[in-house]
């Protein structure tokens, strides 16, 4: 809930959602619908005015800044429409660079499996501006992946992106849940994005209203129209 008195916005209401681990999800909706504002209290990047949000056995809602922080750093990734890489840091530098502030070092046998899965081996020494816009947003994948977290939520990731580049960013979110148990959910309006998933989850002004599974984009549209009907 936003605001108060006449200017009160529920974004959600009564929001009932379990997001599996090892799936890839996706979350669907008009504009306005509440679907990015869902996976922000997911993720913990917005508070909630009545409930819980749970990540496995942690409340999120009970934590204080500072814990909660901790947990988006050690058991969230993030993958964002406008990339958010660091334009003066190499590809390999953005990758690292989430455990580099936590002080840690990665992995170096899976820093090597995320490194050929997103497919940049020979672009690691590359900054930002010298990098397609795909492989920009496979730099942001990896980074997502490479401290092993426990989920990762992504916000329109093929949003600014060609066909070519997104179905190279959504082959490789789709590897990452086939190859190694990886969960991500995904706010998309995209029906090609979503059929890349294994379940999609559709909102209306701020209720989860249905859900597809096994979806092609032909099933997503239809649910689409459907819904544009009912809010007509």
């Amino acid at each position: 809930m936003y605001g108060s008195g006449d200017t009160r916005v529920v974004a959600l209401d009564d929001v009932t959602l379990d997001l599996h681990a090892g799936e890839f999800t996706a979350i669907m909706g008009r504009s306005g619908s509440g679907k990015s504002t869902l996976m922000h209290c997911a993720a913990g990047l917005d508070s909630v005015t009545s409930g819980h949000v749970w990540l496995g056995d942690v409340d999120l809602t009970t934590l204080k800044e500072r814990r909660l922080t901790e947990l988006r750093r050690d058991r969230i990734g993030f993958v964002f429409q406008a990339f958010n890489l660091v334009p003066t840091l190499t590809a390999e530098e953005n990758i690292v660079l989430p455990l580099a502030i936590a002080g840690r070092r990665p992995d170096p046998a899976w820093f090597d499996e995320v490194v050929d899965t997103v497919g940049l081996r020979d672009r690691l020494g590359h900054r930002p501006g010298e990098l397609s816009g795909g492989q920009q947003q496979r730099v942001a994948c990896a980074r997502a992946l490479v401290g092993r977290p426990d989920v990762v939520f992504a916000d329109e990731p093929t949003g600014n992106l060609d066909s070519t580049s997104g179905a190279e960013v959504l082959g490789f979110l789709r590897r990452s849940v086939d190859t190694h148990g990886q969960t991500v959910v995904m706010v998309t309006h995209d029906p090609g994005a979503a059929s890349w998933t294994d379940r999609v989850v559709f909102l209306a002004d701020g209720h989860v209203v249905g859900e597809l599974r096994e979806p092609t984009p032909e099933a997503v549209l239809e649910w689409m129209a459907r819904l544009a009907e009912s809010e007509a």
